[in-house]
């Protein structure tokens, strides 16, 4: 109930921070901490950048988005939706792929020649669910494909016991981890499929190693990752499998994705024609260009920066 006024509050106090730093440009992703910042820089005439991830845009973004100088977002969808001016379509920034070593990142894993990688994770949001599917289809799973599991640390315990069930032979085939941080990054290079949630980031960096998903978006969250889940689907990338639908026999059905070639190689190039692995360095570029005051570049000229150089 207090929020309101908080909002309210903030606002003097952004004109005397903006009043004092005068920044020469204002990066925002949208929240409602932006809301104040944003409407003092429209006041002072200072350039900002909105950039928004989702699909559907959220209440704050559309807000603060009329008072952007230019927005960039990841889906044409989002542009339509609006309906600024100034809008580019950048893609989602993510880390940096440079020096990625695909080879080296599947002998991390387990990955011999030939052998086929399932990426399971859940995201931030929770896993019981995906946890739940992976162990009762993993004795399934492991006669076909090797399994890297992110288990979080409730699901980690259950995994390592599951594990130790599978015959001696097959336990090397199923690596579950309570978290992957950096290391997530080879996980992503060395997996063949990925099954998990559909938050922008998880799906663009996907995208970036032209890897198919089975996407199980999370139901909640004001449908963003449902929409975020279609838009990839719709592209021909990725299937997508609702929540309440996600059991072992449904996770099974999904790896045999893993059988057939031919399909797996039309997800995998859409995939890769989704990319925009330096969607950043395009991001940057509308930064630069409104802090600058210089002429900003045309969509053409963001595309081919947020394309960059595929791994």
């Amino acid at each position: 109930m207090l929020d309101p006024i908080r909002l309210a509050l903030s606002v003097p106090q952004a004109l005397i921070l903006l009043l004092a730093r005068r920044p020469a440009a204002i990066f925002t992703t949208g929240g409602y901490v932006a809301i104040p910042t944003m409407l003092v820089a429209r006041l002072l005439r200072i350039p900002s950048v909105l950039w928004d991830g989702n699909v559907v845009p959220g209440r704050s973004v559309r807000l603060v988005a009329g008072w952007a100088t230019v927005v960039a977002v990841s889906h044409p969808d989002t542009a339509a939706a609006l309906g600024h001016a100034r809008t580019y379509v950048t893609g989602t920034p993510i880390r940096s792929l440079v020096g990625v070593d695909v080879d080296a990142a599947r002998a991390r894993f387990g990955g011999g020649p030939g052998e086929r990688i399932l990426l399971v994770f859940g995201g931030s949001q929770t896993v019981r669910r995906i946890n739940d599917a992976v162990l009762g289809a993993l004795p399934r799973l492991v006669e076909h494909v090797r399994v890297v599991h992110v288990t979080g640390d409730a699901g980690y315990g259950p995994a390592i016991a599951a594990r130790e069930a599978l015959p001696a032979g097959l336990r090397d085939r199923y690596r579950p981890f309570p978290f992957l941080q950096d290391e997530m990054t080879d996980a992503l290079a060395a997996a063949d499929l990925a099954v998990g949630r559909a938050g922008a980031s998880t799906l663009a960096e996907a995208a970036a190693f032209a890897l198919p998903m089975a996407i199980v978006p999370y139901p909640h969250a004001a449908g963003h990752q449902r929409r975020n889940a279609e838009a990839y689907a719709e592209g021909g990338a990725a299937v997508l499998i609702e929540d309440d639908a996600l059991d072992a026999d449904r996770l099974v059905e999904a790896a045999g994705l893993l059988a057939d070639p031919a399909r797996h190689a039309l997800m995998s190039a859409a995939a890769r024609e989704a990319a925009r692995p330096a969607a950043a360095a395009a991001v940057g570029d509308l930064v630069m260009a409104v802090a600058l005051r210089e002429a900003l570049p045309t969509q053409a000229e963001i595309d081919a920066a947020a394309r960059g150089s595929l791994p």
